[in-house]
C-alpha cells in the first residue's frame, strides 16, 4: 500500500553506541516482517509474511532455566519478554527484571516483574506507579 496503516507493537532491541542494531521482527498486529531500524521506526518487508531466522520462543527456552520458563510460561508472556529474559542471562546483568503483566486502573500502573539475581535465583515483585501524562504548554 502507498500509505500503510500506522500501528505500533513491541521490538526487544539491543544497542550499540545507544543505537538499536537493525532487526527483523513480525509484527504481531498484521503478521508482516518489518525491518526495525531505529526507535518507533520500521519498514515494512513487501510480501514477507515468514522469515525462518527468526528466533522463536522455543529457540529461547532452550537456552533459559526451567524455573525461569515456568514463570515466563506461567505469565503468558510474548516474544520480546523472552529475549529480554536471555539477554539479561546470558550478558549476567544481575538485578535487571523484565515485566510480566500490567493493568491500568484510575491512573496508575499495577503489575508484576521478574527480578534476574542470578543464572538460578529469580525475584518476582509488584509495583505500582502513576501513569505520567505530560502536557504541552
Amino acid at each position: 500500500m502507498a500509505n500503510p496503516p500506522q500501528h505500533q507493537f513491541v521490538v526487544f532491541s539491543v544497542l550499540e553506541d545507544d543505537v538499536p542494531v537493525v532487526k527483523y521482527a513480525q509484527c504481531n498486529n498484521c503478521g508482516i516482517i518489518h525491518k526495525v531500524t531505529d526507535f518507533c521506526k520500521s519498514e515494512i518487508m513487501q510480501g514477507k509474511e515468514q522469515m525462518s531466522s527468526l528466533l522463536s520462543v522455543e529457540d529461547i527456552k532452550q537456552n533459559l532455566p526451567q524455573n525461569l520458563i515456568d514463570i515466563l510460561e506461567r505469565n503468558s508472556v510474548e516474544l520480546p519478554v523472552w529475549e529480554q529474559a536471555a539477554f539479561i542471562l546470558e550478558n549476567k546483568e544481575w538485578g535487571n527484571f523484565v515485566i510480566l503483566t500490567q493493568d491500568t486502573d484510575s491512573g496508575a500502573v499495577h503489575g508484576k516483574y521478574v527480578r534476574i539475581m542470578s543464572e538460578s535465583f529469580f525475584k518476582i515483585e509488584s509495583f505500582v506507579r502513576e501513569d505520567v501524562i505530560v502536557s504541552e504548554a
